[in-house]
């Protein structure tokens, strides 16, 4: 038989006391641990973390007041407040039980004990402990989260224009329950945003729950956020709550939501409209109490016109809308990102005091950053993991080169997803930007060609 994980002190001045009880639950229990002197409980729980003490009433010959038992069981609440305390002791009347209750005791036990109903108390005991410690650590995350209030874009680096007006909406908008639609390029960082919303919202300290539409498989889309009833299809081993009633109370993150078909578009606009699930395979709708932030890279009005996406939807998600610039038209922001990413990565990498270089300044501000924050970020990474003395020079630097076809010719390679990229590209300028007439021309639907936008980020 397995023995249940769990760390119980024992504490009782009479030697057969603590040889019976440590011969009994060292075969339920992982780790019991027995002590005569009550003065040494200090010394224990200031060491590794007891998940239930048992604590006798009485430690003096004649003694049956339970005095001193009490005074050691506000020692232990005082040291280790969410460790379970159990009381014990051969002279039981109710007034003390009430009393050893009341100063924080789980439950109280009479000498002699029936085996059944001493473990029965211990595990219940120790269920109870267990429940004390996962609220104190989420006390705990709370706190932290509400300390992240007066330092909102502690994770954002930026000091351009363009960002100052980002920072900006993002105080004025969190301070509601508005809908918000953030639109950018792939890597502009906004689920950062998001979160940065959600630390400045009072909705802060609640939980932020991000979803990836376009890593959810359209058959698994109803499970994965409303959830669903046991047995409801193949894999339904259990009741599940879908990321709409997780994230009830707190801010729902709809990342990639210009990938979602128009019958999944239909089924999320129901849900935002109604504020209510309904689990896959029950009848009964879940009232949901999201703030719903929602991000694409994929150019939505555009999609609307081709109808790609629905319009209604559109306006629900975007009660107010946020445009964050690419890192070309910010530039005045990317030495200090470069500086940001290298004190990371020269800690991570154990390579402190390194510089850049002011000779690869230049070739740093003039890149078009195609990946944007996130290519940043990783070319600096391999620059540090790259260099060999104490600055990042230009050549550690694994920049990509610019497409061969810049100037209109054809790309000197036969790489599939290449030529792909290129055509794409290549409709797209033909036909200035016109999704209908680029996917007729490459014999795709415009479906298909916004799929492979996303993927080329174009």
């Amino acid at each position: 038989m397995s023995k249940q994980a769990a760390r119980i002190l024992i504490v009782d001045d009479e030697e057969d006391i603590l040889l019976s009880l440590r011969l009994l639950l060292s075969r339920q229990f992982t780790e019991v641990v027995t002590e005569n002197n009550p003065y040494q409980l200090p010394r224990h729980l200031r060491g590794k973390p007891f998940d239930l003490v048992m604590l006798d009433m009485n430690f003096k010959t004649g003694d049956t007041s339970g005095s001193e038992g009490m005074r050691w069981l506000e020692k232990v609440t005082e040291l280790a407040p969410e460790t379970g305390v159990i009381m014990m002791t051969a002279y039981a009347d109710v007034k003390t039980a009430v009393e050893c209750v009341k100063v924080g005791a789980i439950d109280f036990l009479e000498k002699p004990w029936r085996n059944e109903r001493l473990l029965t108390t211990i595990k219940a005991a120790l269920e109870l402990s267990q429940s004390r410690r996962k609220v104190q650590q989420l006390t705990d995350q709370q706190q932290v989260l509400a300390g992240d209030i007066d330092q909102a874009f502690t994770e954002i680096v930026g000091q351009s224009a363009a960002m100052k007006q980002v920072f900006t909406l993002v105080e004025k908008v969190a301070k509601t329950d508005a809908n918000v639609l953030i639109l950018g390029e792939n890597g502009t960082g906004k689920e950062l945003i998001a979160r940065a919303i959600h630390r400045q919202s009072k909705r802060t300290g609640t939980v932020f729950i991000t979803v990836d539409l376009g890593a959810v498989p359209e058959s698994l889309f109803e499970s994965e956020l409303f959830g669903h009833k046991k047995g409801s299809f193949t894999d339904a081993k259990a009741d599940r709550a879908g990321r709409f009633e997780v994230a009830s109370g707190g801010t729902l993150f709809l990342d990639e939501i210009g990938n979602l078909s128009l019958p999944l578009q239909a089924k999320l606009l129901s849900a935002l409209q109604t504020r209510q699930v309904t689990r896959v395979g029950a009848n009964d709708p879940i009232d949901v109490d999201i703030r719903l932030i929602s991000a694409t890279n994929m150019p939505l009005y555009e999609m609307v016109n081709d109808s790609g996406f629905r319009q209604d939807l559109l306006y629900r998600i975007n009660t107010v809308e946020i445009k964050l610039p690419p890192l070309r038209e910010r530039q005045d922001d990317i030495l200090l990102l470069v500086e940001h990413f290298l004190e990371d990565y020269a800690r991570k990498y154990q390579k402190s005091g390194l510089k850049v270089a002011p000779s690869a300044y230049p070739l740093l501000r003039s890149y078009s950053w195609p990946g944007n924050i996130r290519e940043l970020r990783h070319a600096v990474e391999r620059a540090v993991i790259l260099a060999d003395g104490d600055q990042l020079t230009a050549a550690d630097f694994i920049l990509q080169a610019p497409p061969s076809n810049s100037k209109g010719g054809e790309p000197h390679t036969i790489n599939l997803e290449e030529l792909e990229r290129w055509a794409v590209q290549k409709a797209l300028t033909r036909h200035a930007g016109n999704i209908s007439k680029a996917a007729e021309d490459l014999g795709l639907t415009r479906a298909a060609l916004y799929r492979r936008m996303a993927k080329y980020e174009l």
